[in-house]
């Protein structure tokens, strides 16, 4: 006999649209969605309502924006949506009198194959790292991060000129359809699950910040150009170009073509020729196809050389 699942969905970004569009899509109940409060954006910071929050207004879902999910006044309004299931996709960590709250449990969507890649970012560091595959896990949530049963997993291939953003929307089809095959063997009582393997050399999905973001010209040519692509279109590799005699500029970095070869350049080293834009790195050349100078849309490299000049001894430091 199927259970009859209440569904509580959690999420923010549109990452998580796409899976609550499925869920919907699909025929089952959702009695609630809890999403981050509106925040100030833009210029003139006016309030943005998340990407979850937009969907659920325009499908009247009732939606909770707790700022402490551990408020009395959060709890009973959660309780009294009377879920018995709760689905997390690219939401924030959850405290247990939440995700111990319904009968059945409370899972996550998770974009990579745990236990590689717990953590943060993990699309980026999958690309950053050279993977030739990742995926999505969906498992249950217990008391630390992305470390609970694993419930399902699907694998992607990655390409090697795929971005972030290419695998992003990838995984966030194919995890959408990973969430519902979840929710069929919990409605029918199939649901097996596997504890996550132990290892010390599992690869994490940092948080990314200024520092492992920037980029090491002194680097072999693959780890720069896996970590352009790895951060493309956000939050997006930058480096500093030294210009003449110029102040250094903060340069973010889109896209760029690779090549390996042996040379005597000085790593950074900037050369132009017939409005292709090198530089120099350990074992080879990266070639600029799209960047963004301050104060300045991203633009290709042959709109940027109409109006800007690289001086004989620019470089990137």
């Amino acid at each position: 006999m199927k259970k009859e699942l209440r569904i509580v969905f959690m999420g923010t970004p549109d990452f998580a649209v796409e899976t609550l569009k499925h869920i919907i899509d699909n025929q089952y109940k959702i009695v609630g969605v809890i999403t981050a409060p509106d925040r100030p954006a833009g210029r003139g910071r006016k309030l943005q309502q998340s990407a979850v929050k937009k969907f659920a207004l325009e499908n009247d879902l009732t939606v909770l924006q707790p700022t402490n999910l551990k408020d009395e006044g959060f709890l009973k309004e959660l309780k009294e949506l009377n879920a018995n299931l709760q689905v997390v996709v690219a939401f924030r960590m959850l405290p247990k009198v939440v995700w111990g709250m319904p009968e059945y449990g409370t899972f996550n969507l998770h974009a990579s194959l745990l236990p590689d890649y717990r953590g943060a970012a993990p699309i980026n560091w999958a690309i950053i790292n050279g993977e030739k595959k990742t995926g999505t896990t969906t498992f249950f949530i217990d008391e630390k991060i992305d470390t609970g049963a694993i419930i399902l997993q699907e694998e992607t291939p990655i390409d090697d000129d795929e971005t972030a953003g290419d695998l992003h929307d990838q995984l966030m089809t194919s995890g959408a359809a990973l969430v519902i095959k979840t929710l069929q063997q919990i409605e029918s009582g199939t649901i097996e699950t596997q504890l996550q393997p132990q290892s010390a050399e599992l690869k994490t999905a940092y948080k990314l910040n200024k520092e492992n973001t920037r980029i090491d010209w002194n680097s072999p040519t693959e780890t720069i150009y896996n970590l352009i692509r790895g951060l493309s279109p956000y939050p997006t590799a930058w480096s500093l170009l030294k210009n003449g005699t110029q102040d250094p500029i903060n340069v973010k970095i889109y896209e760029v073509e690779k090549d390996i070869q042996s040379h005597n350049d000085v790593p950074g080293t900037i050369s132009v020729e017939k409005n292709v834009v090198y530089i120099a790195t350990k074992d080879g050349y990266i070639t600029l196809k799209e960047i963004q100078l301050p104060g300045k849309r991203k633009m290709i490299i042959k709109d940027i050389l109409n109006g800007y000049t690289f001086e004989k001894n620019a470089k990137m430091l």
